[in-house]
């Protein structure tokens, strides 16, 4: 998916929210937003808005030295798993716990602060396990799963992946299959990494580890490695506008998102807030 316009003042404000997080005076957050316009400048907008965004936090990141989400992210796992157990008990009573697990999974795509700053998790979670799907290919993604013994998982973000834990439980209750988790091969937003899978004990429910770039390391998601991985696997999984907006030229993915921008919510013919499982 290419990049709009609207995505140059988005990355931007992340920029900005970002440098707060660290504690930047000012004056500091000014130095370092200048040098992210003039990059911003330099580069094609024709791309995908996650290469956009890895332009402009890479120069952050030289700014704060170091991680400007780290606290963030491990306040966002720890919220989550605080409420773990009680979304499992949801998953595990209702009368289809793939399906319930998929929706708490999508609802767990809220805790972006890229796309977003304020969220209530729980609040989410309950309107998700009660929202019509505005694309639900359920019925396929069962399909699929049957005859699958591999799956390409691309996580999101910290804090969502207890939840997409919770999904891949469910899973593997159903089918023996071999799980390869994609995450960033270095911090950007609050993006997971494998730090955060082994925080939430996740690591243990998967196979193997590969990386996207964060934009300094990593594959690109447009890159030809990734369309490799995807041809590997049997049934792909694509969690997040992200990933959506990075993968979007490969075919055979099933998307899970909550659309949270107005770029995202055009692309996909849809609005705000509205939950997403579509195959493409």
């Amino acid at each position: 998916m290419k990049a709009k316009v609207d995505c140059i003042p988005c990355v931007q404000r992340q920029i900005i929210k970002a440098a707060r997080f660290s504690d930047l005076g000012e004056n500091e957050i000014e130095k370092v937003l200048r040098d992210v316009m003039r990059a911003l400048l330099k580069i094609n907008w024709h791309t995908t808005p996650p290469q956009i965004s890895h332009v402009a936090h890479k120069i952050l990141r030289e700014y704060v030295g170091g991680d400007p989400y780290r606290e963030v992210k491990r306040e966002s796992n720890d919220l989550a798993m605080k409420i773990y157990p009680e979304v499992k008990r949801i998953v595990e009573n209702s009368d289809d716990p793939l399906r319930t697990a998929i929706r708490v999974a999508i609802a767990g795509n809220i805790i972006d602060f890229g796309a977003m700053l304020d969220f209530d998790l729980e609040k989410t979670i309950k309107e998700v396990l009660k929202k019509k799907f505005a694309y639900d290919d359920y019925s396929l993604f069962v399909e699929k799963l049957d005859g699958a013994h591999s799956i390409l998982y691309f996580f999101d973000n910290a804090g969502e992946i207890v939840f997409d834990k919770l999904l891949i439980e469910e899973i593997k209750k159903i089918k023996d299959v071999k799980i390869t988790a994609v995450v960033k091969a270095g911090p950007i937003i609050n993006d997971a990494t494998e730090e955060d899978l082994k925080y939430v004990a996740l690591d243990s429910l998967v196979e193997e580890v590969r990386y996207l770039s964060n934009g300094e390391r990593g594959y690109e998601r447009n890159s030809e490695e990734v369309g490799r991985w995807i041809k590997e696997h049997d049934l792909i999984i694509s969690k997040g506008q992200g990933n959506y907006e990075g993968l979007s030229e490969w075919t055979g993915i099933f998307y899970m998102l909550m659309i949270k921008c107005n770029v995202i919510a055009e692309d996909l013919n849809g609005k705000i807030g509205d939950i997403v499982l579509l195959y493409k």
